[in-house]
């Protein structure tokens, strides 16, 4: 695969909105190319990108052309049979749907191939063109969404006020009852551990925690005893942790519990001199289920990478780990009997050998090999990875998304097909095919795909999905780890699918359906049959069941049935849909996209990244989120319209019943825009230590204040409570090896005090260090850091970021105070 660059590519957006000859939402943009090979390029030549905006047919300046390949893809031509000149620059203005309003909306990905029949070049990421004008900030008319730039951080900050640290908490998440007096409890490196048979793990684990304490005296610490017993609260989970001078006696209802209780000692422990406070911590969680959902199907991530997100979420009390290993791009995971998955599923690019391969999507590139979008797990990864989450009593939730968002598994399927009939086994090619040749219907998904539902109607569809959980269970069985479900996916089907399929309309018509919904409840069903002949229970996105209004069908439910209800978002019309399921029988993990949906961007800001369709998530988001009642805190749209009195009135309340059906809370990370670890920490944290604290810690009571205004000043003291939490306190845990988690540094608010002629700045989290400079050079951890306003006169240029104690820093904040001529 050929890296040198040819071309250099821009990109600019110059305005969201409509006009009289594109009356549709769509913006105008510019992709700026030039030659820079020092030949000419021959005539033929094609450039070939991935966007999340539909380019508009026909939109392209005249003598250009871009096609919508499939999914994501675009490819861009020329027409005519000219050569492009060294040196030469094209500048394309197009149209596309919808608006562009941050980096994250800019196509990517580019590469070329050459018309001379040469191998496909990769061109890399376009240069962007900042946005910087009102009509390339508002996405349309009814955007009331402010940018947030340096003087509205500053603004929104100036809620989070620095506490003394005596005033901020010590565990997270908060645990019910924690009493501490004076006086110190020191371990060192000779204390003695005691503890029943069944905690050897735990005690285990433990060792390793002090071992890793670099201020740990050598000797003369307390005792350590490690018991199962009654702590003191209900709960498989719950703990009771007394400290003493002469004794650390932990007692769990369960191993998982003394684990829990072995995760809130380790934030009480200093780690320069080994010593706890005195004291007595009682704990239980308030959810059973606290889970993360990781996408590694659209980037793949390495097992390391799951490894640390595991140590991330244990060391916050999660205990369930959605694995989210299949999409339309990539099939991460070894499958013994279907090498195809792997072989053809788990790479991505252009293919220089002719063997089969997914396309480039979401910037992957053409180079396989170098792709972010290339890699799977073998068995024994899998099994390592198993094993790493339960040794943490993470149960790890595998999910193989179908009938849609299958387009990886389809085309492998398809390519054994090809390769066992051409060899003349007809049978076997056959045996696990999951498309139908003869499928004429006319579909476009969410992400552009024209061919990623699985045809449903066929009996190879069942053998395929049963040999799959058989290979599954294997896995688990060798790595000693409990496997209770299995997640089906089960979401975004798109409209149109399977209605031009012959195999679909023959089963349509044998059994009297009149509606492909019929069809679709019947492959739920034979899912469920399978997974029950396995022992296991079914697991999916609120899809895989009729409208959430549907109560007839409150039978379906049954036992090991649950579902993740993720499209709630204000002013989707489903923003009661959980609680509508949960009334109607169903076991219901929130997943809520207004608030839990990580891979959002954090706020209006064009240098943040990740997308924004339900609004934008920031960590205060998730940390306010009311789960039993959305209502509380419903606060805007999308769109930062208020949520309508009337919208809140018709919403569905949770009856006693429902509420005792939410199993808990859920934080998902899709992966499209997560191309590598230091992405997918950002993305990650310290949004998940808010998922933490709303899923264990006790209700803070929000929804027995009936007088708004004196809710929302509660919620803003433990908001304030919480921030500090987090930059006194939690992050600084996080820079520390051998973890050292590559969470998101809030960059700094920042105002001119014109009166006073001063610079003042601020930090979402109180605690976080500002450092700063006034000559224009890049702030280091060395520069002078801010503590008081800083003078204006004689500062050109003022640039502050957030650090972290490790050196890390924020994205740089700039104030210009030059004359401009």
């Amino acid at each position: 695969m050929a890296t040198t660059k040819s071309v250099t590519v821009g990109w600019e957006c110059l305005a969201n909105g409509r006009t009289d000859e594109w009356p549709g939402e769509s913006f105008a943009a510019t992709l700026t190319l030039q030659n820079v090979s020092g030949a000419p390029l021959a005539a033929g030549w094609a450039l070939y990108f991935n966007t999340c905006r539909q380019v508009v047919e026909g939109s392209a300046d005249a003598g250009f052309i871009i096609e919508h390949v499939n999914g994501d893809l675009f490819r861009l031509t020329r027409s005519g049979a000219c050569a492009w000149q060294a040196g030469q620059v094209h500048a394309i203005n197009y149209r596309a749907r919808f608006w562009a309003i941050s980096v994250t909306d800019a196509p990517l990905g580019f590469y070329l191939v050459p018309g001379d029949g040469g191998p496909a070049i990769d061109l890399g990421d376009a240069r962007i063109v900042p946005f910087t004008r009102p009509q390339q900030l508002r996405r349309s008319l009814n955007d009331r969404v402010p940018v947030q730039d340096a003087s509205a951080r500053f603004c929104q900050n100036m809620q989070a006020r620095l506490l003394p640290v005596q005033q901020v908490g010590r565990i997270t998440p908060k645990p019910l009852s924690a009493v501490f007096i004076e006086g110190q409890c020191v371990l060192a490196r000779d204390t003695d551990l005691v503890c029943d048979s069944a905690l050897a793990g735990e005690a285990a684990y433990l060792r390793a925690l002090l071992a890793g304490l670099p201020g740990l005296p050598a000797a003369g610490g307390a005792t350590i005893v490690l018991e199962l017993g009654e702590p003191g609260t209900p709960g498989d989970e719950a703990y009771l942790l007394e400290l003493t001078t002469a004794t650390l006696r932990l007692r769990g209802a369960s191993p998982h519990g003394v684990f829990n209780g072995i995760q809130t000692l380790a934030q009480l422990l200093c780690a320069a001199t080994g010593t706890a406070p005195l004291g007595r911590v009682i704990d239980a969680p308030r959810f059973g289920y606290r889970g993360m959902m990781l996408d590694v199907a659209r980037h793949f991530a390495s097992v390391d990478t799951v490894m640390r997100l595991l140590d991330c979420m244990a060391r916050y009390k999660l205990n369930r780990f959605h694995f989210h290993l299949t999409d339309d791009e990539g099939w991460r995971l070894e499958i013994a009997g279907l090498p195809e998955l792997t072989e053809v599923g788990a790479r991505r690019g252009v293919a220089l050998d002719g063997q089969p391969c997914l396309p480039p999507a979401f910037g992957s590139g053409a180079d396989i090999e170098t792709s972010a979008g290339t890699g799977f797990y073998s068995a024994g990864d899998f099994i390592a990875i198993l094993r790493h989450a339960h040794c943490l009593h993470i149960e790890v939730i595998p999910e193989f998304n179908l009938p849609g968002h299958a387009r990886a598994a389809v085309v492998a399927m398809r390519v054994r097909h090809d390769r066992l009939r051409a060899a003349g086994d007809v049978n076997a090619a056959e045996e696990y095919l999951l498309s139908d040749p003869d499928d004429a219907s006319l579909y476009q998904s969410v992400q552009l795909w024209r061919d990623n539902v699985i045809c449903i109607a066929r009996p190879s569809v069942d053998r395929f999905i049963d040999s799959v959980v058989d290979a599954v269970c294997a896995l688990f069985r060798a790595a000693g780890a409990p496997l209770r479900a299995i997640h089906t996916g089960g979401d975004e089907v798109p409209a149109g699918a399977w209605l031009g399929s012959p195999l679909c309309r023959r089963r349509m018509a044998e059994h009297g359906w009149t509606g492909v919904g019929e069809l679709r409840d019947d492959f739920v069903r034979r899912c469920r049959a399978i997974l029950e002949r396995h022992g296991l229970g079914f697991a999916g996105w609120e899809e895989a069941v009729p409208a959430a209004g549907d109560l007839t069908r409150a039978v379906e439910a049954g036992p090991n049935f649950q579902l993740y209800v993720w499209n709630n978002a204000w002013g989707s019309g489903m923003e009661d849909g959980a609680y509508r399921l949960a009334n109607a029988g169903y076991s219901v993990v929130l997943a809520n996209a207004a608030h839990l949906y990580f891979d959002l961007a954090c706020a209006k800001d064009p240098e943040e990244p990740g997308y924004y369709w339900a609004g934008f998530v920031e960590t205060r988001n998730a940390f306010t989120f009311c789960p039993l009642d959305a209502t509380l805190t419903a606060g805007f749209d999308a769109m930062g319209q208020p949520v309508a009195a009337p919208t809140l009135a018709a919403m569905r309340r949770l009856d006693a019943a429902g509420a005792a059906r939410i199993a808990g809370l859920q934080g998902q990370l899709w992966g499209e825009n997560t191309p590598s670890r230091e992405r997918l920490e950002y993305m990650v944290a310290p949004r998940l230590l808010a998922l933490a604290e709303r899923a264990w810690a006790p209700d803070p009571g929000w929804h027995l204040m009936f007088d708004p205004a004196r809710r929302g000043q509660r919620i803003e003291r433990d908001w304030n409570e919480f921030a500090n939490r987090l930059g006194q306190r939690d992050l600084p845990r996080l820079d520390c090896a051998p973890l050292a988690y590559g969470y998101r540094l809030p960059p700094p608010g920042v105002a001119l005090d014109a009166a006073a002629g001063t610079i003042l700045a601020n930090v979402a989290l109180p605690g976080l260090a500002l450092h700063y400079t006034v000559d224009g050079s890049e702030p280091a951890q060395t520069s002078a850091r801010y503590r008081d306003p800083v003078a204006a006169n004689g500062c050109a240029v003022f640039k502050i970021a957030t650090f972290d104690t490790r050196g890390r820093k924020s994205r740089s904040v700039t104030l210009d105070l030059e004359p401009q001529p």
